[in-house]
């Protein structure tokens, strides 16, 4: 009778085991220096070799020759525990066995010395199935066993133990094999069984098992029993739905050319060949992270479950794309994925997610569009960076300062400074005549409303917190260094300021409206903004004095 591969090929000792050698060498240890544990658990996920590793074991404790971490293999207990039919080495399926009625019977079992063998060994399969009550039966027995008794626990959901059985075992992690390691395992299974398939053939089928060997040898079984003693890529990936590069590489090449209509003719192709479209967007996900991989990596690493010659075709592909992007389209796939899972119209959301990625590859970064504005000089008026007009100057303050005509144009660049005014004595006076001389009226008004008072180097500035970009221009300490004849550090307190109703915001003329909205808009700025933006609209202009 035929024997799949995954059995053909099981492993039967401790150095033919591949990817857990954390485990392998733990166990062994123990068992060369006899510390043998009464409970284990093996935990990981599936086809990871938890009950092999459990056979394994009971095979190195019951040999002939044992305890010894390099069983003979040919003795009666080996060769028993090897085909499953040992007296002594108790196999139990707890999805199928998990009441509390088939853990009494383990622990009467357990009162009974072995038949045969030196160790009576019980391997509970899928353990997490086991329910709390049948647990709680087994608690006691399972901390106090007689010397002559091992549990091992093997599960995929180790968080599903019970702490008070957890705690009374020792517990090994099973990690998912790597890549290369399956690769190289089905190169000599395939050697062994006379088999011709290359390594991008092998890369499929490894990559079909996900870091299961025991997937990937079955993924091998339903392969030759397909095609046959020659294996071809393209029917492998036929027979297991597995994608091909080319295929999801199409998919890249219509987000660079920004071609839309490609993405709707991917999606017909998959429906005309009935292909599933959740997994279609589940292996898009996969691609977008491989080329995000080969993107930071720049050269062929082990992170990519993927042959060297498909790790080549992701670096040049890659290249075509940067960091930001990638990450970009692979948060929008992984969306479309999760979508999908529950969607009633998969084709429209996979079209629409596929079109998501067209117009996402179009984006520009904030950044690079900020970048491209025309940069203000260091001293032009503040009107000019925030294309705002300033408003006339309040009645009431024009006896203590040089009047200001009603504000002129908006300039592209600052008048030449001159010197101040000469000084009344008021600080905060003499620095707003100061800075209206040099056309700064928005840091000038700013002073009016503040608090202005010298202690020791610092010149201190108390007003609302609005007022801290106005106050924050450079030429208030150079002009206020002038009339106190040296240097001073300006510093902005927020609080409540005693001229906080020294500028009223002005009545502004019902024509005035027009007037500071055409000036805002005239701005060289402004118009480069809306130059790298067309379809954005300004819908307001604020008067900062106000």
């Amino acid at each position: 009778m035929y024997q799949v591969i995954a059995r053909k090929y099981r492993p039967q000792g401790f150095d033919e085991l591949i990817g857990q050698e954390h485990v392998q060498k733990t166990l062994a240890n123990a068992i060369s220096s006899n510390r043998i544990a009464h409970g284990y658990i093996f935990s990981g996920q599936r086809g990871t070799g938890k009950t092999t590793v459990a056979r394994i074991l009971a095979r190195c404790l019951n040999c002939e020759k044992g305890p010894t971490p390099t069983p003979c293999g040919v003795c009666s207990s080996c060769t028993e525990i090897g085909a499953g039919n040992s007296v002594d080495v108790i196999e139990i399926d707890a999805a199928s066995n998990r009441g509390i009625n088939e853990m009494r019977e383990i622990r009467e079992n357990v009162r009974y010395r072995p038949a045969r063998d030196r160790y009576k060994v019980f391997i509970i399969d899928e353990a997490h199935q086991i329910t709390k009550e049948a647990f709680n039966a087994l608690l006691k027995t399972l901390e106090e066993p007689p010397e002559w008794v091992v549990f091992i626990l093997c599960t995929t959901e180790a968080y599903e133990i019970p702490n008070t059985i957890a705690s009374r075992c020792q517990h090994f992690s099973f990690r998912s094999v790597d890549f290369v390691e399956v690769m190289n395992r089905m190169r000599y299974i395939v050697k062994q069984e006379g088999i011709e398939a290359d390594d991008e053939v092998l890369a499929v089928v490894a990559h079909a098992g996900e870091g299961s060997v025991r997937d990937s040898l079955s993924a091998l079984d339903q392969a030759i029993a397909c095609c046959g003693n020659t294996l071809r890529v393209e029917d492998v990936r036929a027979l297991l739905g597995v994608f091909a590069v080319g295929s999801l590489k199409s998919v890249a090449e219509a987000v660079q050319t920004r071609d839309g209509a490609r993405m709707l003719d991917i999606v017909q192709e998959l429906e005309a060949t009935g292909q599933s479209l959740q997994h279609f967007s589940r292996e898009l996900s996969r691609y977008w992270r491989n080329l995000l991989v080969a993107k930071i990596s720049g050269k062929p690493t082990r992170l990519i479950a993927a042959s060297d010659q498909e790790q080549l075709a992701l670096l040049e592909t890659a290249a075509a794309f940067s960091e930001e992007d990638l990450t970009r389209y692979l948060n929008i796939t992984l969306d479309l994925y999760k979508a999908l899972q529950y969607s009633l119209q998969p084709r429209l959301h996979l079209e629409l997610g596929l079109i998501k990625l067209v117009h996402a590859g179009r984006l520009q970064s904030i950044e690079a569009a900020l970048a491209g504005l025309p940069k203000e000089p260091e001293k032009a008026p503040l009107l000019s960076a925030t294309t705002r007009a300033s408003a006339p100057r309040p009645p009431a303050f024009q006896a203590p300062v040089q009047t200001t005509p009603k504000a002129a144009p908006v300039e592209t660049s600052a008048p030449e400074p001159t010197a101040p005014a000469a000084p009344t004595g008021d600080l905060r006076q003499d620095l707003h005549a100061a800075l209206t001389k040099e056309g700064l009226n928005f840091s000038a008004d700013a002073i009016l409303q503040s608090d202005v008072s010298v202690q020791g180097p610092d010149l201190l500035l108390r007003g609302a917190k609005s007022l801290s970009f106005a106050l924050k221009d450079p030429a208030i300490q150079r002009i206020a260094a002038q009339l106190l004849g040296k240097p001073v550090r300006v510093k902005f307190e927020v609080g409540e300021s005693s001229n906080k109703a020294a500028a009223p915001a002005p009545a502004r003329a019902a024509g005035e409206d027009t007037e500071l909205r055409a000036r805002a808009l005239s701005h060289p700025a402004v118009k480069r903004f809306q130059e790298l933006f067309p379809d954005a609209q300004v819908r307001t202009v604020r008067n900062l004095n106000e």
